[in-house]
């Protein structure tokens, strides 16, 4: 297969090696002359400096020649960026093409996921997708992936048959990929839980321990549930790979961004600094807006979204926004 890759970050770059291991013909698109100038000579991202990418690997900044005659198109830009990536690749994409989105956020303003976002750039020029639209999510942080170690992730489209030719060229003995047609689900659990995996490191920058992380985890997928059920959503696929799964390594591990980034800031940093010193796109604070315009829309309360939200963007301190969350009503488990 001839497949494009747009955005030449750690996980589109990931995910470029891993297709072209499984065979197929791949080119890496950036609108950044100057990463693209960078692969082309090294053969290296500087994000993944241990890591040697296949040589067949094509790279180019001109999105006309990325994907017009692309079977398959990756959209792996940052979320901040997924409607102008779309808008510009539009008029070159085959009518045929299955469209895959890995960039996970919901889009400030509209409350839109990816897939929405992509589908409404493309039908505004005339080349409704809906159909051949994919969302690819699960627990694959790229510089795992790119040291081929194994994990599980989740092709969702709401046609079982798209979503199964999506999964098959990623299928490896590193890569098992299962189906899901609830992908509004499984794209709002990649965007929700990069929000609960900032809280996550708030707190242990704080200091607190295991428990607490442990605590925050497990209230952090209830709250997910509860808006996933609230706009029609299965409940299993919260707690699939895309759900629980995605949300337990990104609230623990060393390579997540949104998790380092918010150790930093309960360290006493503030976000401009965090973000600055992680050198990389941190996409639960660019969710952060959104989702709570989507908790007051569907009338979900979101306690840990709210927190995170107001410690950012109000200035709420810490110990006030612990001892909110804490001394909150008391309430069932049982309740969704």
């Amino acid at each position: 297969m001839y497949i494009a890759i747009l955005g030449a970050g750690t996980w589109g770059i990931a995910l470029a090696k891993l297709l072209s291991e499984n065979g197929h013909n791949i080119c890496v698109w950036s609108a950044l002359p100057k990463e693209i100038e960078t692969l082309s000579r090294t053969y290296t991202h500087p994000n993944l400096p241990d890591v040697s990418l296949p040589q067949t690997l094509q790279f180019t900044t001109d999105i006309e020649a990325a994907v017009s005659n692309a079977q398959y198109v990756v959209f792996a830009v940052a979320s901040a960026y997924i409607r102008k990536t779309a808008t510009a690749a539009a008029t070159y994409l085959p009518r045929d093409a299955v469209l895959i989105n890995v960039a996970k956020g919901l889009e400030p303003g509209t409350q839109r996921t990816m897939t929405q976002v992509i589908e409404e750039a493309l039908s505004s020029a005339g080349k409704p997708a809906k159909d051949r639209l994919v969302a690819l999510s699960g627990p694959t942080h790229a510089e795992e992936v790119a040291r081929n170690v194994p994990t599980s992730i989740v092709s969702a489209c709401e046609k079982e048959d798209t979503a199964k030719a999506a999964a098959e060229i990623f299928m490896n003995s590193c890569m098992r990929v299962y189906t899901n047609t609830d992908i509004l689900g499984v794209e709002l659990c990649g965007a929700l839980k990069n929000i609960i995996a900032l809280a996550a490191g708030m707190i242990r920058g704080m200091g607190t321990g295991d428990n607490t992380n442990a605590m925050l985890i497990t209230r952090g997928i209830a709250e997910m549930t509860r808006m996933g059920l609230s706009m029609g959503c299965r409940r299993r696929t919260f707690s699939g790979l895309a759900g629980i799964g995605d949300l337990i390594v990104t609230c623990t591990s060393v390579h997540s961004r949104n998790y380092r980034c918010g150790e930093m800031i309960g360290q006493g940093m503030s976000y401009d600094e965090a973000s600055k010193k992680i050198g990389m796109v941190v996409e639960g604070y660019y969710a952060l807006e959104a989702a709570m315009e989507l908790s007051r829309s569907q009338h979900v309360y979101m306690p840990i979204v709210s927190a995170v939200f107001y410690f950012l963007k109000n200035g709420r301190s810490p110990k006030d926004t612990m001892n909110e969350l804490m001394l909150r009503e008391m309430k069932s488990e049982l309740d969704t």
